[in-house]
């Protein structure tokens, strides 16, 4: 087997963090959510889909973090340049349709480089964005 180190990324320790404080702040307001940790490469770390969230949300809250890690920002400062007028139309059907271009997917920065991130839904945008924010605090 070849030697050599895999690229710094989310611990499971820190994705567990993460979502327990995203869960924290989805009890305190009363919205149950799908909450989802991707690594650096933007696979799946760990999910949690709370008692009477969405089951379609499950895939959204992936593809939101997933498309956090893919454009290295928050999925809502995507919403304006993907706009049918925008520079970037058409982008959310790219990757297959993976990407989710609206609030509630922010990148988990440590000493400035990315590590992972956290996607959020089943909510309203406002509500999945303050879950995320919450969560991603807690990183």
């Amino acid at each position: 087997m070849a030697k050599g180190s895999v690229l710094e990324t989310v611990t499971a320790e820190e994705a567990r963090r993460v979502i327990d404080a995203a869960a924290a702040k989805a009890s305190e307001i009363g919205q149950p959510m799908d909450i989802a940790v991707v690594d650096a490469g933007g696979n799946l770390k760990a999910h949690l889909r709370m008692d009477g969230a969405n089951i379609g949300s499950i895939t959204i809250a992936i593809n939101k973090a997933y498309t956090s890690i893919a454009f290295q920002s928050e999925t809502g400062d995507l919403q304006e340049a993907t706009r049918h007028d925008g520079p970037i139309f058409g982008l959310s059907d790219a990757h297959g349709g993976r990407l989710a271009v609206f609030p509630g997917g922010i990148p988990l920065v440590r000493d400035g480089s990315i590590m992972g991130a956290i996607g959020v839904s089943t909510g309203t945008i406002e509500q999945d964005q303050e879950v995320a924010s919450a969560g991603a605090a807690a990183f």
